[in-house]
């Protein structure tokens, strides 16, 4: 077993530790989340979607003033964040499948952030968004080896640059939406495998080591061991953070996360088309069933594509998020990854980092 955890580089930026904070959306993972996890030594980040849902600057009657209040919401937070943590390395998370994905990557760029991670979708124009801002490390998310390769060929003809790093998704564990592996890739699917392949593609074809960061079902110090041993740089951590003090998200929020166990997961159905994991709670057994009583007004126009705006199914995914994170914990969606645990209480940023970081001793046999 490791000693020290080892630091992480992504780009031109260097964390203490090999652990990037998951993105929650929506305001689950802000500026106060981000900051303090920066500061502790890992990678802080902000989730962008809906940051500007109740901003003063969004009115619903106006067209376009959402993405308005979004932008102008994800400027106040990194500025937020940088303040908490000056030094230290700060992302936000923006996903391709929206329609402010250029103006809020531009944005990021222009603002500050030291890395861009995207997810829900191909970031293949990333480059260009943000050209001007060089030392902005990209991060791509992907759940296969063919995305990774697919982006590395487009970038590399296109702007003759390669991702910084890669989030992997372990489609088994991952929290909120997630690809159903048993369709895109072999029987015996594992984490390891996809990390084996995707270093050998890198070496064999591209003469290159990319740093490879394993999100899903990351929980404690020994999970993070296990991700290392199979030679990933580090690791993403999505639901741990959200029992926390500095969470952004409402106490209701956090306490009913404090009580959940892995027997609570389940698969709901989402307007993007693909499967999320998350608690068990009325408006999920609603959705589940395809109750007519959740309600189906898109209230953004937030997606590229979307079940609830489009045919007028599922739920708008937007308030589902923000109703939980706002405490209503029962009429809101409640994203979870697969390995959630019993957690006493609700703990600092500080003492969970030091818990997910402190020198383990190896037992004498």
């Amino acid at each position: 077993m490791t000693h020290v955890l080892p630091p992480l580089r992504i780009g031109k930026h260097i964390a203490r530790y090999p652990i990037v904070q998951g993105a929650m959306a929506v305001r689950v993972a802000g500026a106060k989340l981000a900051g303090a996890v920066a500061n502790a030594g890992g990678v802080g980040v902000i989730a962008s979607l809906g940051l500007g849902l109740y901003s003063p600057d969004f009115d619903q009657r106006k067209r376009g003033s959402f993405f308005t209040a979004n932008k102008l919401a994800l400027i106040d937070e990194l500025a937020k964040a940088r303040s908490i943590s000056p030094d230290g390395v700060i992302g936000v998370n923006i996903l391709v499948a929206t329609k402010d994905f250029p103006v809020l990557a531009q944005t990021a760029a222009a603002e500050g952030a030291d890395l861009i991670i995207t997810g829900a979708g191909l970031p293949l124009n990333l480059p260009e968004y943000t050209a001007d801002y060089p030392d902005v490390a990209l991060v791509p998310s992907v759940s296969n080896v063919e995305a990774a390769q697919f982006i590395c060929q487009v970038w590399q003809k296109r702007y003759n640059r390669l991702p910084d790093a890669f989030i992997v998704e372990n489609c088994q564990k991952v929290g909120g939406h997630f690809s159903q592996c048993e369709q895109i890739n072999p029987p015996g699917f594992s984490i390891a495998s996809v990390i084996a392949q995707l270093r050998e593609y890198f070496a064999n074809q591209l003469g290159v080591s990319i740093p490879l960061i394993v999100t899903g079902g990351i929980w404690d110090r020994g999970d993070i061991e296990a991700m290392l041993a199979i030679a990933a740089d580090g690791v993403q951590i999505g639901t741990r953070f959200i029992t926390t003090e500095e969470c952004d998200a409402d106490r209701r929020y956090k306490e009913f996360h404090l009580q959940a166990c892995a027997a609570d997961i389940v698969t709901v159905p989402s307007p993007v088309g693909k499967p999320s994991r998350a608690l068990r709670n009325a408006f999920a057994e609603n959705a589940i069933a395809g109750a007519s009583s959740i309600e189906r007004r898109c209230i953004a126009n937030c997606l590229e594509s979307c079940l609830c705006r489009d045919s007028g199914k599922t739920y708008c995914l937007l308030q589902a998020l923000a109703r939980a994170g706002q405490g209503d914990v029962e009429n809101g969606l409640i994203f979870s990854g697969a390995n959630v645990r019993y957690t006493e209480r609700i703990m600092s940023i500080a003492e969970l980092m030091a818990e997910l970081t402190q020198p383990q001793t190896a037992i004498a046999l």
